[in-house]
């Protein structure tokens, strides 16, 4: 895993030190890989975005792809497809879900939601432009595209990759010749802050990155008697839906061949018709490409396909050999599977002519505004103050009994840019009846009523989703936070029948939020804006362009001189400086670049607010019991232990907290909070981590 470099003064490129402290020479890098490293350190490409920096041989070199720590090899050598074969293909017979093998990443929860992708082929051509080839207009890169927060983004890389003895070290598919999925997990990386950055995640996330639909975690064990229905009006909706059983260690298997704490995609659903009745199967694919089910309606040892017609397995298209893709009966899924993940489609995705009927889908951008949109809790007198959408419903579900008229819907409320900015917030979703006369439930309003339906609790995922059904009629929708005053950005998806509808309700009262568009904040007071403070990232930074410790531990020092925080700076540590860069460092080289540096700056803006407002008495320091409330207007909760132990080891000898170690203790709190959820897979409160993850993790903060 290359870790940093430097080029010596002829510009030739020195060896370069892996993790384990190996060293990865220049003779083991291929021809392409030392240009293309060559020309992006002496920095002979352009560095615009906008630009297409080319290397010697004239082909795309992406000089924007986060480097890092890529793989735990050492003779890494970056290939292009050509290199590795002789007449590669962008894609050969058409994608499918078994292109798609697991490397040497645990990113087997991004694998299947690549599979679920390709199974719908309106979604895949939105994400993987087909057109793209290596033979017509052939330049070294390739685009894809990606959901983030209401709008599809592209994504271009080149097609440099990472091999191992010529052989491609992450996602690979079985078909020597072909490259889309290597490519697409390639871009995916870049998206999210390179290779590293796949190392562990949640299914749902990549299948709403990938597809803009709502992602939905259930617990199978308590789902509906007649799962079968179930599970196929999912599929009628064009969900995607991926499982996993979260009971063992990581990977290992149980007695029937399912791996614990491993991402599968269920692709079917069917009935099966047997000599003597029927039986209800899905399909699973495992990413690996093998590792199958071993009990009945296995593959290879499932004697119950002897009672099954051939015309009926070719229907099934059941084949007998372990490529990863096996059936089971619905039974046997409900005892080996323990949890659910399911991406709700809308009609914006479907495909003309399809037979799936997928949701019609509302969006509405908001945002929680201390003082003026941020009430709180539900307990919290100000409740009424957040956010309000007026909720219709009118289309009654096709499959409504006579007797009983209901409209199915779901809620997706996301945090914006939640990875981005470390803001975690505990929202959660609130349903009550409307006003008969009015859009807008008052203060007097909520004090009487009580909540149709509501999320279970407050939670810190990205983002809480509400799947129910009510009767025809009008509704308001609350979005809210755990804490009062928390400030914040959120998207609202509502997914409906066609026909029902759900707008933001007016505000009746005299204090209009939407009048209101530029709230006061108390660091405007005492920080400086971005513009200066680009000013003195660039005076203070390497002739590179990037910051290290003892920069930003100079440029911090200069910010609180100048202001309020003045004398504070001595508790300033350049430890806490080591922390704060290797905590948001992107590239894992232990520097910040001017884009890094923002997303800090956006933090410590944040953090001051808190900090001002916590300060009661105005001695530029928060008193111990004022630590607590302040980092629960941040968002994160802690419990006496974690209190006692803050004292213990971030105060000052007269227990209170400075300026610069309350900064210091949020940026280890949100990067030890963030790094847990990373890996607890489905949400379950635990984790299982390998000693040199743990390693990795503890040291590297």
């Amino acid at each position: 895993m290359i870790k940093s470099w430097s080029v010596s003064s002829e510009g030739s490129l020195p060896p370069l030190e892996d993790d384990a402290g190996s060293v990865c020479s220049d003779e083991l890098l291929g021809s392409q890989s030392r240009r293309w490293l060559a020309d992006l350190l002496t920095g002979d490409m352009p560095s615009k975005s906008g630009d297409m920096p080319l290397g010697q041989d004239g082909l795309f070199v992406d000089c924007h792809f986060p480097l890092g720590k890529l793989e735990m090899h050492t003779g890494v050598e970056w290939k292009r497809p050509k290199e590795l074969c002789p007449s590669p293909q962008f894609i050969v017979n058409g994608a499918t879900r078994l292109d798609v093998r697991q490397g040497k990443l645990n990113d087997c929860w991004l694998l299947s939601a690549i599979a679920s992708l390709s199974v719908h082929r309106s979604l895949f051509q939105k994400v993987v432009p087909e057109e793209q080839s290596f033979q017509n207009d052939y330049n070294g890169s390739f685009i894809f595209r990606f959901w983030q927060y209401g709008k599809w983004e592209e994504v271009r890389i080149d097609d440099l990759l990472p091999t191992q003895d010529n052989k491609l070290i992450f996602l690979n598919s079985p078909e020597k010749h072909e490259f889309w999925s290597s490519l697409l997990e390639k871009a995916y990386a870049k998206l999210k802050g390179g290779y590293r950055a796949l190392d562990m995640g949640f299914p749902h996330e990549a299948m709403v990155d990938m597809t803009g639909g709502v992602a939905e975690v259930l617990n199978i064990g308590l789902l509906t008697r007649n799962l079968p229905a179930f599970l196929r009006h999912l599929v009628a909706k064009g969900a995607l839906i991926n499982c996993a059983n979260c009971q063992g260690a990581l990977e290992e298997r149980n007695e029937l061949g399912i791996m614990f704490r491993h991402a599968y995609s269920l692709t079917a659903v069917e009935k099966v018709k047997m000599a003597h009745g029927t039986e209800d199967l899905v399909r699973i694919l495992n990413p690996w490409g093998n590792t199958e089910w071993e009990g009945p309606w296995s593959d290879l040892k499932g004697p119950e396909w002897n009672t099954v017609g051939i015309e009926e397995q070719k229907r099934l298209g059941r084949v007998r050999r372990e490529d990863g893709e096996f059936w089971m009966s619905v039974s046997d899924f409900r005892q080996n599977f323990e949890v659910m993940e399911v991406c709700h489609l809308s009609d914006s995705l479907s495909q003309p002519g399809s037979s799936v009927l997928p949701w019609s889908c509302i969006m509405h951008h908001g945002n929680w505004v201390p003082s003026i949109s941020a009430g709180g809790p539900t307990q919290s007198s100000q409740f009424w103050q957040n956010p309000q959408f007026y909720f219709v419903l009118s289309e009654v579900d096709r499959n409504s009994s006579m007797s009983q008229k209901t409209c199915s819907f779901v809620l997706a409320l996301m945090q914006k840019h939640k990875r981005q900015t470390g803001n975690n917030l505990s929202i959660a979703l609130h349903i009550y009846p409307a006003h008969p006369k009015n859009t807008y439930l008052s203060a007097e309003h909520l004090s009487v009523l009580r909540p149709l339906l509501c999320s279970q609790q407050y939670s810190p995922r990205r983002e809480v989703v509400l799947r129910h059904s009510l009767p025809p009629g009008s509704y308001i929708i609350i979005p809210s936070t755990a804490e009062p005053n928390q400030q914040g950005s959120f998207l609202l998806r509502v997914l409906t029948e066609q026909g029902n509808a759900a707008t933001p309700a007016e505000k009746t009262e005299p204090q209009d939020i939407h009048s209101v568009t530029e709230p006061s904040f108390p660091h405007q007071k005492v920080l400086l804006s971005l513009e200066s403070t680009e000013h003195l990232f660039n005076k203070h930074c390497n002739k590179k362009g990037f910051c290290k410790p003892v920069h930003l531990h100079n440029l911090l020092t200069e910010v609180i001189q100048r202001g309020v925080f003045a004398g504070s700076e001595k508790n300033l540590s350049l430890e806490h400086c080591k922390s704060l860069v290797v905590l948001m460092d992107s590239r894992g080289t232990a520097q910040l670049s001017w884009h890094d540096f923002q997303s800090l700056w956006d933090k410590i803006r944040r953090w001051t607010d808190i900090f001002l407002v916590f300060d009661k008495n105005k001695t530029q320091r928060l008193e111990y019991q004022e630590v607590g409330p302040a980092l629960k207007a941040a968002g994160i909760m802690v419990d006496d232990l974690v209190m006692q132990l803050v004292g213990l080891r971030y105060t000052e000898p007269d227990m209170t907290i400075s300026y610069p170690g309350f900064l210091y203790l949020l940026m280890k709190l949100e990067s030890m909070i963030n790094k847990f959820q990373a890996y607890d897979m489905v949400g379950l409160g635990t984790v299982t981590v390998t000693y040199r993850q743990w390693l990795h993790m503890t040291m590297y903060n």
